[in-house]
């Protein structure tokens, strides 16, 4: 996406927008990261959290002040509520669920791209028990042909299958101990990545044919990418096959798969002969499905 102004943004339909926001906040960590260098990493990871969450939740507060804000560094954000409490996200037609920098290990190591921003927009009325409408992934770190930075929104191709083993992206730092009797059962290739995002957009991206998560992880690490790949027409859901669901009151959603569609019924038999324990389910009122 060109130039575009705050004005214009704000007359644009959700997914354009998402695609914008996603656009500015990953310029504003790609300037940060440029000027505060790598010397120290936990201060250049706090600094990239803050800046991007004030950036993106000014703007949603200006160009989209009826909507509701889900953003990893909430203060509240990780709070499971219970029956009788409720946040304005529970109330509200449309939440937006934001990760302002996904990858900060990565954002804070000079020289990796597998960092990302993640926008995407729930909307209660979209499906009887609501729906991802919108969502973009942008990965500031890497540039298009033209040298623009990357960002994928919910139109992108199909990628073509590969031929030999299926590639399996996973975590470079703490892949959950599953994955590798998975990888061992299938003949498949591990290929270690940072960013839950990045690892998402990969699959859509043909880069890998799958990524598989089960250790733990919450509804802003997934549904911007999860919005992007069930676009593009791949298969999205938890290790057992059930939906992803969002703007639950407990925002934990701690397992995923995301592969080709050809690929899954295969993966979920895997997954299910590793013995695997499905995480403990999360609350279950105030549900929404999957983009899709």
């Amino acid at each position: 996406m060109g130039l575009v102004t705050e004005d214009e943004a704000g007359r644009l339909d959700d997914q354009r927008f998402a695609q914008w926001l996603a656009t500015e906040a990953g310029r504003a960590l790609t300037a940060l990261r440029d000027r505060q260098g790598f010397a120290d990493p936990k201060a250049l990871k706090d600094a990239g959290d803050r800046a991007s969450h004030e950036l993106m939740t000014a703007a949603l507060a200006r160009l989209r002040p009826a909507d509701a804000v889900l953003s990893e560094e909430e203060a509240d954000s990780r709070r499971a509520w219970a029956d009788g409490e409720r946040a304005p996200r529970h109330e509200a037609d449309r939440v937006w669920i934001i990760d302002p920098l996904d990858g900060t290990r990565e954002f804070s190591e000079e020289g990796r791209d597998d960092w990302a921003v993640h926008v995407a927009l729930w909307q209660r009325s979209a499906a009887p028990d609501g729906a991802l409408v919108a969502g973009a992934v942008g990965m500031p770190a890497r540039t298009t042909v033209d040298g623009t930075p990357l960002v994928l929104g919910t139109t992108c191709p199909q990628p073509k299958p590969s031929d030999g083993a299926i590639r399996i992206a996973v975590s470079r730092s703490r892949p959950p101990a599953f994955v590798g009797e998975l990888v061992e059962m299938l003949g498949a290739t591990a290929v270690p990545m940072g960013s839950a995002g990045v690892k998402v957009c990969a699959v859509v991206t043909g880069e890998v044919d799958a990524y598989v998560h089960a250790g733990g992880q919450y509804e802003w690490d997934s549904a911007a990418p999860v919005a992007v790949a069930l676009g593009a027409g791949m298969h999205a859901s938890r290790i057992d096959g059930s939906p992803l669901r969002y703007n639950r009151a407990d925002p934990r959603l701690p397992d995923l798969l995301v592969c080709r569609p050809e690929l899954a019924d295969q993966l979920l038999d895997a997954i299910a002969r590793t013995g695997v324990e499905m995480p403990a389910s999360t609350v279950t009122d105030n549900q929404g499905e999957a983009f899709g």
